[in-house]
């Protein structure tokens, strides 16, 4: 054994700056690649942002020629007052407009005013009455008088403090009264919401029916009688592939306008001779030249992962979600002959405008399940949860299907085999609830 200085070498991938960044390029979303870009403009003089001409995009090159006349009929649809929004009333706004035509003095008005501040965007009054009566420093008794006049504007339930005072509130003052439902809101609430209406019937002495007319009626109440009102800024999503039909075939387009165009600032390029700053200046230098293959390769790879999965679910982009299709990542991947882990990037928080609507590109990503059928294996999540919507909206709702009942209808009729907890799961997922509260003990809508 002795020590000593020995030669090797051996291959390695190293993870470079570079390579990182062109990585973590695949995985941003168009917000937060052209962020990037406007941040690293900060830093390196040499780079220039323009903004994209519509038609410098990358297009199926087998459809070029009609692409181009497409953007040429789109530019002429699109109008500047589009993307105009007006900004509504709120809330606030509303119930104060309606407080200055109230005959109160001024001081009544200013404290009306400060409940009105604590009441949150759905309508509810969110602090405790005797915690607002202490900062007025008034009575309880004053600040009821107070709750009672913010109770008295519109929109009807507005200042409640609960659901049950909100329903309450829009019963008393409806025009049409009904007593019955105002007593089974104020004293049979939770047995109401959770179906438990033999208890109530027998306490009240009345039919199921009758409480199934209130609870059509409450069916008509705004829980949230603030919801109008809300002044929040809508969120748009910018697709950043589009699919449309030209003669008969779907063609992919990325679109690269939704992103800033990255160029060398023509002013530095004597400045690449110059050997004083000749180090700093090629430094910057290839970084802008790596920065434009990187988004290059980011939005190549956008399309060619896009144009698979069009080949791959072209029935969706007729019939609908009923019509994916099992497709995994590593499909995509072996079809473009890729890692897995590319088109798992590429794919996050990327969005398709389709004739269906605009989706995000991991939605036609979908498992397939077991089915009795010979197609076997070829079976959507997706798929499953439209059948069984279709079976409970077809449903006699006066005797429900249980799960274990719609487990029977598919593996029968739709030779899909399921288990019970499987089809609780999707009906959870679908918002519908069990049986028991979906049954009705009168026939009519509700």
């Amino acid at each position: 054994m002795s020590a000593g200085l020995f030669q090797q070498q051996v291959t390695s991938l190293t993870m470079t700056q570079g390579l990182a960044q062109a990585i973590s390029l695949l995985q941003f979303s168009t917000a937060e690649l052209t962020d990037f870009i406007q941040e690293k403009s900060l830093e390196n003089p040499l780079l220039e942002m323009e903004d994209h001409d519509p038609k410098d995009i990358i297009v199926d090159r087998d459809f070029k020629r009609n692409t181009t006349i497409r953007y040429e009929e789109q530019d002429k649809q699109i109008s500047p007052l589009d993307f105009l929004t007006g900004k509504g009333e709120s809330l606030r706004e509303h119930l104060i407009s309606q407080l200055r035509l109230l005959n109160l003095s001024e001081h009544i008005k200013k404290q009306v005013q400060y409940f009105i501040y604590h009441v949150n965007e759905n309508g509810y009054l969110t602090e405790d009455v005797e915690e607002l009566c202490l900062d007025l420093k008034i009575t309880s008794t004053e600040g009821r008088e107070i709750l009672s006049l913010l109770q008295s504007l519109e929109p009807v339930g507005v200042g409640a403090r609960n659901l049950q005072e909100c329903l309450l509130l829009q019963l008393k003052k409806s025009p049409e009264k009904n007593e019955l439902a105002e007593m089974i809101v104020a004293e049979y609430m939770e047995a109401f919401a959770n179906k438990r209406w033999k208890i109530i019937s027998n306490k009240l002495s009345i039919s199921l029916e009758e409480i199934q007319k209130v609870h059509d009626v409450i069916q008509q109440l705004e829980p949230r009688p603030g919801s109008s009102f809300s002044h929040d800024v809508p969120e748009y999503i910018a697709a950043d592939v589009s699919v449309i039909e030209v003669d008969g075939e779907l063609v992919v387009s990325v679109n690269d306008d939704l992103i800033p165009k990255i160029q060398f600032q023509a002013q530095y390029k004597s400045l690449l001779k110059d050997k004083e700053i000749n180090s700093y200046i090629k430094e910057k230098y290839h970084e802008l030249q790596w920065l434009i293959k990187s988004v290059n390769h980011r939005q190549l790879t956008l399309y060619r992962v896009a144009k698979a999965i069009v080949k791959k679910q072209r029935d969706f982009f007729y019939k609908g979600s009923e019509a994916l299709k099992p497709l995994s990542l590593k499909d995509i991947a072996e079809e473009l002959e890729v890692h897995e882990s590319t088109v798992s990037r590429i794919t996050s928080n990327k969005y398709m405008e389709t004739p269906q609507g605009i989706f995000e590109l991991k939605h036609f990503f979908t498992h397939s399940l077991y089915t009795s059928s010979s197609t076997a294996g070829s079976t959507t999540a997706s798929h499953i949860k439209n059948v069984m919507k279709q079976v409970i909206d077809q449903e006699n709702k006066l005797k429900p299907l249980s799960d274990q009942k719609i487990v029977h209808i598919l593996a029968e009729e739709h030779s899909i085999e399921l288990s019970r907890r499987v089809i609780a799961k999707y009906r959870d997922e679908l918002n519908i609830p069990s049986s028991s509260k979906r049954k009705r003990f009168a026939e009519g809508v509700g």
